[in-house]
């Protein structure tokens, strides 16, 4: 563990490691998003989370966000969590990922990207986590 992550695990006691997106392109991409203040929420498949213990968002709780390489890139704080089918999604919640400009755009994209990764369905359950900035980790010195 390097130095940085001792660090931030005293400052952020109990946060877990996660990145943004599939490749490195995306992950900067949706990175962009979160430092703009256009991205404050973001989802997966509930099926991730359960396959993964911990790994659920707790509210209340600070998170760092990776860059690609595994550094930290950013620590947010989770203000609420929801567990709703992919069919129910509704159009606040999508633009509030920042990916998109409308509902379509974010079922559209949305659904690629759980057909690369699971066994898709509209009926799908999702975790919608919405999420603050604690701190940019690019500013530290």
């Amino acid at each position: 563990m390097s130095d940085e992550y001792e660090d931030l695990n005293v400052t952020y006691p109990g946060a877990a490691s996660f990145k943004f997106g599939d490749s490195e392109h995306q992950s900067g991409v949706l990175l962009a998003l979160v430092r703009e203040g256009k991205k404050r929420a973001t989802c997966d498949a509930l099926s991730m989370f359960e396959a993964e213990p911990g790994s659920m968002p707790v509210v209340g709780r600070c998170d760092i966000a990776q860059n690609w390489d595994g550094t930290p890139a950013l620590v947010i704080r989770t203000l609420k969590v929801e567990q709703v089918r992919f069919c129910d999604v509704t159009e606040e919640m999508a633009l509030a990922e920042g990916e998109n400009h409308d509902l379509w755009g974010w079922r559209r994209d949305h659904e690629t990207y759980f057909r690369r990764h699971y066994d898709f369905s509209p009926e799908m359950m999702l975790v919608f986590e919405h999420f603050e900035v604690v701190e940019d980790l690019a500013e530290r010195g």
